[in-house]
């Protein structure tokens, strides 16, 4: 973004004294850059030189101000245009409004004021619009193919080709992969890499929200539609309108919901809990999980003509241990995010470290790579980072777990507690290192506290 361009302002009048008066008055903020033009068609023959603003007289002699308004949004719709004119006609005001004027002020004393504030505020917003611009292509950049996948395997390649493909149209895409392969990190990638990029990404953990909530949360709810509907909220597919909708752990989501999700996908249009109204809804939708959709419709645990509806493109992400030496490559990534991230000296992996690395099976994929080099790097006391350094601490602590025989839920109680502890009672984050969400922590606790 450019900070030192000049704001630019032509003045479109053909009264050659009202014109110098504007003229004066705009040019009393010194960086304005202002041109004047006593035509219409001058005035659009120079829209080349890209004018910030255009402060235009409503009555012209060689075309109505309405025609030439309609000329400049055409050629450049970031033009902003300030309908000036001696009549206050409301009907007249609507028309230049509807057709994208940015203001409509009558020729009066008070004129140097608000002709100031109004251009002002076109100034502000011009600003608003060019960090946000800047920001997307930032956001663009990190979601780029070769930030989101690091390697250069067989396995990347695909990956990056299917990524690839899947931004060229809005097809669904479903993306399988066990936990930690980065099947978030895929959906964003393909979504600022489309045509909707400019609109919004909206993930859901289906598994996270409770089952008597998961409707709401989708589709929205009217005031007073259920106990503690205190307003009206908008669900996560008119959040996601114009955008892309990411439904992670597909799998999870309760039979009775899909009948409702399916009929959603299919007419394209929603209805709020409590409401009678359809809204219309326009939104990519792209689903992960980790198990096997096919053999949940076989055990009816998922609906058929939903799981062909979502199918789509298939992505599937394979395990780390299953991509050679990118390992490595991502090992190498994460050591110097880290060490940019705490302002320490960066580290590099010694050649027993390296191939200690590449022995181990990974069964937390990319996320426990990510772990153990962070604390590879905090423990580190030297520039390379040995093989000492590296703590696979997974099977240890299942030998601890599996010493003595419970039942499931409490295994995962355990976890949990062991992972609260390891974090300073930190449950966001110890909902992303498990990644479950943080509802799913609550429940497990409050089991806890019953089993006890």
């Amino acid at each position: 973004m450019d900070n030192n361009k000049p704001f630019k302002i032509f003045v479109v009048e053909d009264d050659d004294w009202y014109s110098r008066l504007l003229i004066h008055n705009l040019s009393l903020i010194p960086d304005y850059e202002i041109e004047s033009y006593a035509s219409g068609k001058d005035c659009i023959k120079n829209l080349s030189k890209e004018p910030d603003v255009v402060t235009l007289d409503y009555r012209l002699p060689d075309m109505k101000g309405l025609d030439v308004l309609k000329e400049i949004k055409a050629i450049n719709e970031d033009i902003q245009v300030i309908l000036i004119s001696e009549q206050d006609d409301i009907e007249v005001v609507v028309e230049l409004l509807k057709h994208g004027a940015y203001d409509y002020i009558v020729k009066s004393s008070d004129i140097k004021e608000r002709l100031l504030n109004t251009v002002n505020n076109i100034r502000k917003g011009s600003r608003l619009k060019k960090e946000i611009v800047s920001l997307r292509q930032e956001v663009k950049k990190k979601y780029s193919y070769q930030n989101t996948i690091i390697g250069n395997s067989p396995a990347a390649e695909r990956i990056f080709s299917l990524i690839e493909k899947a931004t060229r149209t809005n097809i669904s895409v479903t993306i399988t992969g066990e936990t930690g392969t980065g099947k978030e990190l895929v959906a964003k990638a393909i979504h600022y890499n489309s045509n909707r990029a400019k609109k919004p990404f909206v993930p859901v953990n289906v598994a996270a929200i409770p089952k008597d909530l998961i409707e709401s949360e989708l589709f929205g709810h009217e005031k007073g539609s259920f106990t503690g509907a205190s307003a009206r909220r908008i669900g996560k597919f008119e959040e996601a309108n114009g955008g892309t909708l990411f439904l992670d752990e597909m799998a999870e989501m309760d039979i009775s919901l899909q009948a409702k999700l399916l009929r959603a996908l299919q007419e394209k249009e929603i209805m709020r809990v409590g409401s009678n109204e359809s809204v219309k809804v326009d939104c990519r939708i792209i689903i992960a999980t980790n198990k096997n959709l096919i053999e949940e419709v076989n055990e009816g645990n998922f609906r058929q003509d939903l799981y062909y509806r979502l199918y789509g493109l298939p992505i599937e992400l394979p395990p780390l241990r299953d991509r050679g030496n990118d390992v490595i490559m991502l090992a190498k990534h994460f050591i110097q995010t880290f060490c940019k991230e705490n302002q320490l000296a960066e580290r590099t992996l010694s050649a027993s470290a390296s191939r200690k690395l590449l022995s181990y099976s990974f069964p937390g994929n990319i996320r426990e790579l990510k772990s153990i080099i962070e604390l590879a790097v905090t423990l580190s006391d030297t520039d390379e980072i040995s093989e000492e350094s590296l703590v696979f601490g997974g099977q240890n602590m299942m030998d601890s777990l599996l010493v003595e025989e419970r039942s499931m839920r409490e295994y995962n109680i355990e976890i949990v507690n062991r992972f609260l502890a390891k974090y300073d009672n930190n449950i966001k984050l110890v909902a992303d290192k498990l990644d479950i969400g943080v509802a799913t922590i609550y429940r497990m606790l409050k089991e806890e506290k019953n089993l006890n």
